[in-house]
């Protein structure tokens, strides 16, 4: 069985690191980007299936990456759930509305965040 592709996005080594390890542990294949740029360079060579995303990032904000994504023919696809500390109702509908499938805010649960990534590769 080919392992499903999971792209990590944040800026925070220690939940890159902690999220790494959970999803290895759940046999996905993990790619980590810490910053906008770098995660659209590896979504265009690696398509994951789905790509945790913040939004507050040095150089590409997780809006504009998700922007992108968005208008790729090549990536349009992927599911995409932004994780971020921008908690405002604002906030969280304006993800939504770029079309994140997604929007959990940090601090989150990581048995949550595993649930909902299983959910939305199911669909």
């Amino acid at each position: 069985m080919e392992l499903k592709k999971i792209l990590i996005v944040d800026d925070e080594p220690n939940i890159v690191m902690s999220l790494e390890y959970i999803f290895k542990k759940e046999n996905f294949e993990v790619f980590i980007a810490r910053d906008g740029s770098e995660a659209l360079d590896i979504a265009e060579l690696n398509i994951p299936d789905i790509i945790l995303l913040d939004i507050m990032m040095p150089k590409v904000d997780g809006y504009q990456v998700l922007k992108f994504l968005k208008e790729s023919p090549k990536l349009n696809d992927i599911k995409v759930i932004f994780l971020s500390a921008k908690n405002k109702a604002s906030d969280i509908e304006l993800g939504l509305q770029l079309g994140a499938n997604k929007y959990i805010a940090k601090p989150f649960s990581t048995k949550k965040l595993v649930s909902e990534v299983y959910d939305l590769l199911k669909k």
